[in-house]
């Protein structure tokens, strides 16, 4: 899968006539290839639809891949320096300030995490988490005018515990208009109770399952790296890819629900920008 990506993605690129190539450069709010932006740089209604397809881990921990369609797009109201819009089960707030910060705040859906999840019955006894909202808030600071290198960081709130995420990033691409790529580097670290959610095993979970009871502290989650890339092939039509390996900490690992000591995800897809 990751030999074929790079295949594709250049196919893809050969298919667009010198015509598409020397499309001018729409603004983006910030040149970022992780961020939807169907505004064009004008204040307003957009709006996208497509699907994509990923490769992915059946769930935390787990170390069972497949194969899974997600749609993708948003709809965005832009004022100046501020997008509002609804993607998914998301809704949320994105703003530029000074031009060097980028602040973004948003709610959505936890989808958590069921025994059938994993094929391999791996989950047997564990029980079914249901869905739950989440808040996220999130700050990027450039240290460059283009946003070439940046500091990033999130935190993300639930009922179920909270999350954090600090890293630094790059832009790779000299456009303005949001295609091209970037990469980030990031340390991720989860309060006790967010631990558990996702690998502690309870004494009666731990009677269903067979597995040995865990209990987890908060502190390191893991370390991560994660890539996005999109590619605008006309004034209409867009593609775009992503790809995360996230490595868990020591303490993560020691779960009998890590049956891998690290998660990882490759996607490609296409947007229609109407």
């Amino acid at each position: 899968m990751k030999k074929f990506l790079p295949i594709f993605l250049s196919c893809i690129y050969g298919l667009a006539t010198p015509s598409v190539l020397a499309l001018e450069d729409r603004e983006a709010l910030v040149p970022l290839p992780s961020l939807d932006d169907f505004t064009n740089g004008k204040d307003g209604w957009s709006f996208g639809l497509g699907a994509g397809v990923e490769y992915e881990t059946a769930y935390e921990g787990s170390d069972e891949f497949g194969f899974e369609l997600q749609p993708a797009g948003a709809v965005q109201w832009r004022k100046g320096d501020n997008i509002f819009y609804f993607a998914g089960e998301a809704f949320g707030w994105r703003g530029l300030r000074n031009n060097d910060w980028l602040l973004e705040a948003s709610v959505g859906f936890d989808e958590g995490r069921e025994e059938s999840d994993s094929d391999d019955g791996r989950l047997d006894g564990l029980g079914d988490q249901e869905e739950g909202f989440e808040l996220v808030f999130q700050a990027r600071r450039s240290f460059t005018p283009d946003w070439r290198y940046w500091l990033v960081s999130r935190v993300v709130a639930s009922e179920d515990g909270n999350l954090g995420l600090f890293g630094v990033g790059r832009r790779f691409g000299t456009h303005t208009d949001g295609s091209g790529s970037e990469v980030n580097l990031v340390a991720v670290f989860h309060d006790s109770d967010y631990a558990n959610k996702g690998f502690g095993i309870d004494e009666m979970q731990s009677a269903a399952s067979g597995l040995e009871t865990t209990s987890l502290s908060g502190g390191l989650r893991s370390f991560g790296v994660d890539y996005s890339y999109r590619h605008n092939m006309n004034d209409n039509w867009q593609i775009y890819a992503e790809a995360l390996f996230e490595y868990f900490s020591s303490d993560v690992r020691k779960s009998p629900i890590a049956r891998s000591n690290y998660e990882s995800e490759i996607g490609v897809g296409f947007i229609y920008i109407f």
